[in-house]
């Protein structure tokens, strides 16, 4: 199970993992959107799905629920280095990167693919500047996962 993308000057990935943030990426105010609940089933068709969240809304685990993804809290403390950890534990080269936060800057720094999104809650500018592409929503960077030619005529050299 992988989503594969030729991007021709730029390289060719087989993504087996998509590692979320949750607030501000997947979830606006805490909740994640109807729509984008059926994106993230359809994503998991093709890729394993991980959430970590610090849960700054405390709603991880009941956005969550009945979701194919699997959830990690980041523990007190710089969620940063959490994330990356995570990454590494998963395998920087086969796993997309999506995040708008500053503690979400080195996971998309390392991922094999770096999606940040600059949706209502806003994006911290380095992590815009160190993603690979930017998005106005998370359902627009979902379907870049599903339809890849999207991100092949953004990323092609």
């Amino acid at each position: 199970m992988s989503i594969e993308i030729a991007v021709p000057g730029w390289r060719n990935l087989r993504l087996e993992n998509v590692l979320f943030d949750l607030n501000g990426t997947l979830a606006c105010d805490g909740r994640i959107a109807a729509p984008t609940r059926e994106r993230l089933a359809s994503l998991a068709k093709h890729a394993t799905i991980y959430i970590m969240s610090a849960d700054t809304h405390g709603t991880l685990e009941r956005e969550t629920a009945g979701l194919p993804v699997r959830v990690r809290r980041t523990e007190p403390g710089p969620g940063a280095a959490q994330k990356l950890a995570l990454l590494r534990e998963l395998g920087v080269q086969n796993t997309v990167a999506v995040g708008n936060g500053h503690n979400d800057v080195e996971m998309l720094r390392a991922a094999a693919l770096a999606l940040a999104i600059l949706g209502p809650e806003g994006a911290a500018m380095q992590a815009l500047l160190v993603a690979d592409a930017v998005f106005a929503t998370i359902d627009d960077a979902l379907d870049s996962l599903l339809y890849p030619r999207r991100l092949v005529a953004t990323l092609r050299g």
